[in-house]
């Protein structure tokens, strides 16, 4: 089984540090959904665009937004389907992360989801499988129909596009497999679920850029599968954060602290993986801090915190949409919500108005049909 190498320096401590730091107040800020779907839409925007720029696609930060949206561009018909497809990753992402919410069984995992349902909810298990559709999503309609499906059956090696030299020669094909399967063993291990998420992540994507498992869409696949152990592990941050921004902005110190690793030999399994730890874990804080003093401002701006108590609940759109009318307006009656919401009942109306009473964030003022319901002030 795989024993990752590294030490806990200095360097990896502090960014933890400012890492948990972040977290703590984007966890107990009192952001909206409003908000949060603008930011976590942001972010989706960012992570396809810098992801794939990575691997030298063309398409402007404006250009990728589009393509989400529906555009096309002619002459980028190859960046356009690796946009489209890194978007699917996203949602495929958020797809497991559902399975594993309602306790239903994963890609790859054995058993029947009578059995799943009627357990205790498990660890979430990675598997071979997931790894494999998340590249076939990555790489639909870009490489040969060979090459999107199962391991790579051929020797591949990166060179420097500049001076021609090989900086780097992945395992034989045929070790490929059962180094897939001995890192899963361990990343499926008691001992793995004892190492902080961010390190768990970086870690994994180390793993899978150093096997190179695959012909095309290593790196892709890689920042995806660590993008997955961050949501399972509670280190997502709502979705409001891309890594990938930092990565491309550094791209330099990226690939150099990759290489820094793998140049220490021919076996993965006694690399010392410290140096790309201290950059990944720069890198997380790096975007947390951004998105921390966002919603630090955010949530002041609007004065939440009083208005929620100090807690965080989450709303419908719906709800934020009452919230924002009466904003506006000062208050709103149920025949005023019925001409916003024409197609909603009365009956889901007061639902939704009365979970905002229960949360202390509306008041309701007289007691017929004519209520009015304000924000509490």
């Amino acid at each position: 089984m795989y024993q990752p190498k590294f030490q806990i320096n200095n360097t990896i401590l502090a960014n933890i540090a400012r890492i948990e730091a972040a977290k703590a107040i984007i966890d107990s800020s009192p952001l909206i959904p409003a908000y949060e779907k603008q930011f976590r839409n942001e972010a989706i925007v960012k992570a396809v665009h810098y992801a794939t720029k990575l691997e030298g696609n063309d398409l402007s930060l404006e250009q990728v937004a589009k393509v989400i949206e529906g555009e096309k561009f002619a002459g980028f018909e190859r960046d356009v389907q690796e946009v489209i497809n890194y978007r699917n990753v996203i949602k495929y992402i958020d797809e497991l992360l559902a399975l594993y919410e309602e306790n239903l069984p994963l890609p790859g995992e054995k058993i029947s989801p009578e059995e799943k349902i009627n357990q205790e909810k498990k660890e979430f298990v990675y598997t071979e499988e997931i790894i494999l559709r998340i590249h076939e999503i990555v790489v639909e309609k870009i490489v040969p129909p060979e090459q999107q499906k199962g391991w790579r059956k051929a020797q591949v090696v990166l060179e420097n596009t500049k001076t021609g030299e090989v900086v780097f020669r992945p395992p034989p094909a045929v070790e490929v497999p059962f180094l897939i399967k001995d890192f899963l063993d361990w990343l499926n291990s008691p001992e793995a679920k004892t190492i902080h998420p961010v390190l768990k992540a970086g870690i994994a994507h180390y793993v899978l850029v150093a096997i190179h498992p695959f012909v095309d869409g290593n790196g892709r696949v890689a920042r995806a599968f660590s993008t997955l152990i961050l949501a399972v592990e509670g280190y997502n941050i709502k979705g409001l954060f891309a890594f990938e921004e930092y990565f491309d902005r550094n791209a330099t110190e990226y690939y150099r602290s990759l290489q820094a690793v793998s140049s220490q030999g021919k076996n993965i399994s006694q690399h010392d993986i410290t140096p790309w730890l201290e950059f990944f874990t720069k890198a997380l804080a790096s975007e947390l801090e951004k998105i921390k003093e966002k919603v630090a401002a955010l949530s002041s701006d609007i004065h939440l915190k009083q208005k929620l108590g100090g807690k965080q609940i989450p709303l419908t759109e719906r709800q934020i949409k009452l919230i924002e009318y009466m904003r506006q307006f000062g208050g709103i009656r149920i025949a005023d919500a019925k001409e916003l919401f024409p197609m909603i009942s009365e009956d889901t109306i007061w639902r939704d108005l009365k979970k905002l009473i229960e949360a202390k964030i509306v008041q309701k003022k007289g007691s017929t049909k004519g209520a009015y319901y304000t924000l509490n002030q």
